[in-house]
């Protein structure tokens, strides 16, 4: 089984991190996540997507420190439901990406362009190529994929 979240988004507000009593720490932030579609009638539209974010210890630490309202950032967690009363004794659930890593995605405001580190797993990724005799003469081709049995 599978619960794996990954959000690039903008900060709705500052981080808000409490200190619990075992020494923990604990922040919330929100972040939006912005879509557009065309509707029916060929005018575009945009739909922002509000997602809660939970982290704990020394990841609710660097956040409190490096995160701020209006950033870009990149969130990888899981999804986490969980069940609450609220002053009246109603059940009420919350669900929440709990995060194990973020990274802030910033703009270099010297040159006003946009320097995003890479993200996880990005650079491991290898092409693939068959080996060249004469690597000045010759134009290297794909491997051919291997077959599997993969529905997908």
């Amino acid at each position: 089984m599978v619960n794996k979240v990954i959000l690039i988004g903008n900060l709705g507000k500052d981080p808000e991190v409490r200190h619990l009593d075992g020494g923990s720490s604990v922040g919330r932030f929100s972040v939006a996540t912005n879509e557009s579609y065309k509707d029916k009638s060929g005018e575009w539209q945009n739909l922002t997507e509000w997602h809660n974010v939970v982290v704990w210890r020394q990841l609710a630490e660097r956040a409190e420190r490096s995160l701020k309202k209006g950033n870009m950032v990149y969130v990888e967690g899981k999804l986490s439901t969980r069940k609450w009363t609220d002053k009246e004794g109603n059940d009420k659930y919350t669900t929440e990406v709990v995060a194990n890593t973020f990274r802030l995605l910033e703009k270099r405001e010297s040159t006003g362009t946009t320097a995003y580190p890479p993200l996880p797993g990005t650079q491991d990724e290898v092409v693939s190529t068959k080996p060249v005799a004469n690597p000045q003469t010759a134009v290297s081709e794909p491997t051919s994929e291997v077959e599997d049995d993969l529905p997908f």
